[in-house]
């Protein structure tokens, strides 16, 4: 099984992907671990930026490098507990760890060898686009009559229809965009867009996100501006007019986009930001974590629109039948709610479980004392109150990202 690497118990790093392959051992328990991409520091004048050490993105200069982008650990209750194979299938497996733009070339290269290794992959929204885009998965459709059709939830099966018949959506959470400050510098969080700017012009080098292309809160707060915003359609990002006039306007006041999400918590615990984007998962997690304090708090924006997420398990071309049949039983079995409740995990995914219901009392003790501690009850309340929609589809989250590097970060 492979997992694109990056997520980690520094919280949901809308970074890794896992993947099941044959070359025998006991499968580990994954490290999950930051993901370290290509960064930039702001340059000594627009176009000009310089190459950074490691920690930061150019501001100024389109990249000389492709931005690395990943996704979170896919269902993390299921990636601790990969030796319990669904029923009648025991055979032991390898787990790995990759960043999610290594996945395509990997598999690609597997196949054209006609010597296909990974057998199962859990990946989020874009290690989905690219092997939708390179056509490297096999069909789901094909086997749904042993699938069946899962109970999902409704804002979970507007995800499964991202995967094109080509994935199985396992886990889903409404994501953000939410604003995560310190409460001791920041006593009247910003409740609109408009708020959070003048914000960030009354306390320059205070506010950050992360790539968006690497970052679970900084896409959510890129495919939720629209939304916040008013433009025509939020779902070309071609014709975000006012979202990407925003971001230029906010870009004068903030330093450094951090290169993952990681970074940006980091930062906001180091006391070296007071502000930046999260999302319900984001906020739990690393807080339970001790990597944020836990004095940390959320907040929303007036009217806000949720930009929900998933993870998916494809399987690539040129597996067996035997394998396929083998990673059928434990895509079904991860379906089950019992599998489910184990989604709640340490809040990173929050709530976590795709199907209906799968109630909080369901998940392991560890983790109903986690979110008893860290969660934040009016996050539910803000779920079932505000909005969701899906996720960009992967061409135009694509677009969304090379406009931001464009339009933005080297604007």
């Amino acid at each position: 099984m492979f997992r694109p690497r990056g997520a980690n118990r520094h919280g949901p790093s809308h970074e890794p992907t896992h993947v099941q392959d044959r070359a025998g051992g006991a499968a580990a328990r994954p490290r999950r671990r930051g993901l370290r991409g290509p960064r930039r520091r702001r340059g000594s004048g627009r176009g000009r930026g310089t190459p950074a050490g490691p920690g930061h993105t150019r501001k100024a200069g389109r990249p000389r490098h492709p931005r690395r982008r990943g996704q979170p650990p896919a269902h993390p209750g299921h990636d601790r507990r990969i030796r319990r194979r669904a029923p009648g299938h025991r055979q032991q497996g390898h787990l790995l760890q990759g960043p999610a733009p290594d996945l395509a070339g990997k598999i690609k290269a597997q196949q054209q060898a006609g010597r296909v290794q990974i057998d199962l992959v859990l990946t989020g929204t874009d290690g989905l686009a690219a092997g939708i885009s390179q056509k490297l998965w096999s069909s789901m459709d094909a086997h749904r009559a042993f699938l069946g059709s899962p109970d999902y939830l409704e804002p979970a099966a507007e995800m499964q229809k991202l995967a094109q018949g080509q994935g199985t959506a396992v886990v889903y959470y409404p994501s953000g965009p939410l604003l995560e400050y310190n409460p001791d510098k920041v006593k009247n969080p910003p409740k609109t867009p408009a708020e959070l700017l003048a914000w960030a012009k009354a306390n320059p080098k205070r506010f950050q996100y992360a790539d968006p292309a690497n970052s679970g809160p900084g896409r959510t707060w890129l495919m939720g501006l629209p939304y916040l915003l008013g433009d025509k359609d939020p779902s070309s990002p071609a014709s975000w007019d006012k979202t990407w006039a925003y971001l230029k306007e906010l870009d004068k006041y903030i330093d450094v986009y951090g290169s993952g999400t990681t970074e940006t918590m980091k930062n906001l615990a180091s006391g070296q930001t007071d502000m930046i984007m999260s999302t319900t998962g984001w906020y739990i997690n690393p807080r339970a974590l001790g990597t944020v304090p836990k004095k940390m708090k959320a907040a929303h924006f007036d009217g806000m629109t949720w930009v929900t997420d998933a993870q998916y398990a494809v399987v690539p071309k040129g597996v067996d039948a035997d394998t396929m049949s083998a990673a059928l039983n434990l895509v079904k079995w991860m379906l089950t709610p019992e599998q489910q409740a184990k989604a709640y995990d340490d809040g990173y995914f929050y709530p976590g479980p795709a199907i209906k219901n799968v109630p909080l009392s369901m998940a392991p003790e560890k983790s109903q004392r986690t979110l008893e501690e860290y969660g934040v009850p009016e996050f539910d309340q803000w779920i079932e109150r505000f909005p969701k929609r899906p996720s960009l589809p992967a061409e135009a989250q694509v677009e969304a990202f090379d406009l931001w590097n464009r339009e933005v970060a080297g604007g």
